[in-house]
């Protein structure tokens, strides 16, 4: 009975197994406990290209510590600005450097060959995926980002350009100007006031007290 019973729960768990790897690898989209892969294209040309221009290899990583040279970021990818030929074959690998979740999305790619025009790569935490784009012959930028809630606004916000681009994106950190600039309102009250008036102060004195003890 018990052997019935053992064998009766394994052919249910092998089935179920079988059942969610076939659920996690469907409609352009390969999921895992790791993270995500959506639209991933190795070999379909688009209509406007006779051919695949060039191979390029480009590693892409996402994290707080690549925000650090941009003052009031907290997220960033690690460049900002990628170029490419018309036609190119972009195989990118991604890496997270957080233990939290971030994206790499590409937008603005053309329904037929990437359901509704994205390239999507994302992770769960730290740890690398490897996909592959090809873009079409036209002269255009292309918006990267991750499109976690104020995860692009805090700065993980890129762009693609085929061929130099048509246009810079706008709050493309180090780029571009924002849109909207950050804002750090200073709350003035007494005891602000007062700071403000003995760092002035310090300011002047201080000097004039080292240079007389010199």
């Amino acid at each position: 009975m018990k052997l019935l019973k053992l064998i009766t729960t394994t052919l249910f768990l092998l089935t179920l197994q079988a059942n969610q790897v076939e659920a996690m690898d469907h409609g352009g989209m390969i999921m895992d406990e790791k993270g995500m892969i959506m639209n991933d294209n190795n070999d379909r040309l688009p209509s406007d290209c006779p051919k695949i221009s060039e191979n390029v290899d480009i590693t892409i990583r996402a994290g707080q510590k690549h925000a650090l040279k941009f003052n009031g970021k907290m997220f960033a990818f690690d460049k900002q600005e990628w170029d490419v030929k018309p036609c190119a074959k972009i195989n990118i690998t991604f890496i997270n450097d957080d233990q939290i979740r971030h994206q790499l999305m590409i937008h603005g790619l053309p329904g037929y060959l990437y359901p509704q025009g994205m390239f999507h790569l994302e992770l769960y935490g730290q740890g690398e995926l490897k996909a592959s784009l090809i873009v079409p012959s036209q002269k255009k930028t292309y918006l990267v980002h991750c499109e976690l809630p104020q995860h692009m606004e805090k700065g993980m916000k890129a762009q693609l350009k085929v061929a130099g681009g048509d246009v810079d994106l706008p709050s493309i950190p180090g780029i571009s100007e924002p849109i909207r600039a950050d804002v750090y309102p200073v709350d003035w009250n007494r005891s602000t006031v007062a700071l403000l008036l003995f760092c002035l102060l310090a300011g002047c004195v201080l000097p004039i007290v080292v240079l007389k003890n010199k």
